[in-house]
């Protein structure tokens, strides 16, 4: 399993259910990335998305503790154990974990890669994922030159799971 995301310097990754910033270069990757796989995500992650439809072109399972919950286009699970059940049907690598907070600290001990862009600035925020540089199971194994939006500097790092 993948986890992907865009973190600051604190690895915060939102602020009141938007991201911190929109970079398109980061969101290409995103979505060159997860087309044509499986996106796990909460239901405030999906709420975020334009008219809180879910992504074009993946499989979009939604974990949420409300049992009425429904939405066009997307498999809901309200527990890990249905999350399980579920993700039992696809290849490991192809299924990412999105987001949010919630949903990546209840799975990134399961994912074995993690594609993460650093930006190298502090935001305010409210949501993180977790620091994977103070986990000593993760490593980065692969990391791109800088690259710069506007005033903004960023790296593309990949970080694997040892094992």
């Amino acid at each position: 399993m993948n986890a992907i995301a865009a973190v600051d310097l604190n690895w915060a990754i939102g602020l009141k259910n938007k991201l911190l910033v929109s970079i398109p270069e980061d969101m290409k990757f995103f979505r060159e990335t997860t087309t044509g796989k499986v996106v796990v995500m909460g239901r405030k992650t999906l709420e975020s998305f334009p008219g809180g439809r879910p992504l074009p072109k993946r499989t979009n399972i939604v974990l949420t503790g409300d049992p009425a919950y429904t939405v066009k286009g997307a498999i809901i699970v309200h527990d890990m154990d249905e999350l399980h059940a579920e993700l039992a049907g696809y290849p490991s690598e192809d299924i990412y974990v999105i987001g949010g907070e919630s949903v990546y600290r209840q799975l990134i001990g399961e994912c074995d890669v993690a594609h993460i862009t650093k930006i190298n600035y502090s935001f305010e925020a409210d949501a993180w994922f977790p620091n994977l540089d103070e986990m000593p199971e993760w490593e980065i194994t692969a990391d791109s030159e800088e690259h710069t939006c506007f005033d903004l500097e960023y790296f593309f790092l990949r970080y694997e799971r040892k094992h």
